[in-house]
């Protein structure tokens, strides 16, 4: 009875030391910035496509922003998706582009942008840089994001931000540190193994002939990560560029619920379909870059991987006085010790300019406070695409 008890609290262990292991290896490795490289000459013929739906409070804010990074070969493209407020007229006032879409049954942000893609056809640019509509960039990264896509023939990923305050609420700050963990961190772990970069929906760059086929009218909440899985099966996978920066600003406490929601529920539907696929695909054709992209696909999002582990270590350890045998406990503890330290030097470097020592304290808090988000998820309970609230 022991020996059969001990071999089934391996099988539970095993699976889940190795994806915090992933994890682990992600962190460890996205410890410190990646180098910049130095991009000179004209810069590409480039549209920057901004998605906006009823955005009146804050599109305004994001124009102007946006304003020095226009030139003679840079050009701003707002379309106004579904809007109910003064989203066109305001982008209009500004002196800026824009194409207005009514559409009440094909909703979302992907139907926005292959609308916009329609409309660029009659005059395509060499390049597409994807913008939301409540984020922001600066003319040194739409420079270098235009240049990198067009020399590398492929998608390009920019650094993907929150901006740094520590004014917000414990919730808020434990959440837009695990953005930057996912973001930023295990973005770049990823990239030095040697995959490719994963598509964050705001900061991407498209070099138009890859823009012009991708598959952008559907109705997922992540439609980004699934472009990444697409474009790593094609053979075009996406680049990282750190040096180039977009910044949104925190959502609201009683918003960040809801948009962590939709992430996660769309990140755990498209693990679910394609992880293993992926993943087997990359080793039967010997293609790391999908081998990457299928592994990072298994584990769950931080906050779910830690509160899963937690519970199985505290069950372990009252089986374990029971059978006598401690080491799948203390390889389920020591594999978390190492993600967990990887996190916290992470932290130490860079994510206190999110993360506050007091709102770092009350990470278990911020564990329980999205039980219940977990709890309809697994009841199956399916989130839409709405509008993030910001502050």
């Amino acid at each position: 009875m022991i020996e059969l008890l001990t071999a089934l609290l391996w099988l539970i262990v095993m699976p889940l030391a190795l994806l915090v292991l992933i994890f682990s290896l992600e962190v460890w490795l996205g410890i410190g910035r990646t180098k910049s490289v130095e991009y000179t000459g004209q810069v590409p013929e480039t549209c920057i496509l901004i998605p906006a739906h009823d955005e009146a409070r804050g599109i305004v804010q994001t124009l102007e922003r946006l304003r020095p990074a226009i030139s003679e070969t840079i050009r701003v493209l707002v379309v106004a998706d579904n809007c109910t407020d003064e989203t066109t007229a305001l982008v209009r006032e500004q002196g800026f582009e824009v194409v207005e879409r009514f559409n009440a049954k094909d909703r979302g942000k992907g139907f926005a942008l292959a609308f916009g893609r329609d409309y660029l056809r009659a005059a395509p640019p060499q390049c597409v840089i994807v913008i939301d509509a409540d984020c922001y960039s600066d003319a040194r990264s739409v420079a270098d994001l235009a240049r990198c896509a067009c020399h590398a023939r492929s998608a390009v990923q920019a650094r993907n931000v929150l901006e740094p305050t520590q004014a917000g609420s414990a919730k808020v700050q434990v959440s837009s540190f695990a953005f930057w963990i996912k973001n930023v961190v295990r973005q770049r772990g990823t990239y030095r193994a040697g995959g490719g970069a994963i598509l964050t929906g705001t900061g991407m760059a498209f070099p138009w002939e890859v823009f012009d086929r991708i598959p952008l009218a559907t109705g997922s909440i992540v439609e980004d990560l699934s472009l990444s899985v697409d474009l790593i099966r094609s053979g075009e996978s996406p680049c990282y560029l750190e040096q180039a920066t977009v910044y949104s600003a925190p959502a609201s406490e009683e918003a960040t619920i809801g948009q962590r929601s939709r992430w996660e529920q769309g990140f755990l539907t498209v693990s679910l379909s394609h992880a293993l696929p992926l993943f087997g695909y990359g080793l039967i054709s010997l293609d790391r870059k999908a081998i990457l992209l299928g592994l990072h696909l298994l584990v769950p999002p931080m906050t779910l991987l830690m509160a899963i582990c937690g519970l199985i270590a505290a069950i372990l350890g009252g089986v374990t006085i029971f059978t006598g045998d401690w080491l799948p406990f203390a390889v389920l503890v020591a594999s978390l010790v190492a993600a967990l330290s990887g996190v916290l030097l992470n932290w130490a470097l860079e994510g206190h300019l999110w993360l506050t020592p007091r709102a770092l304290a009350a990470l278990p808090l911020y564990l329980l406070w999205k039980l219940p988000m977990y709890s309809r998820l697994l009841a199956g309970k399916r989130v839409g695409w709405v509008r993030t609230k910001r502050d």
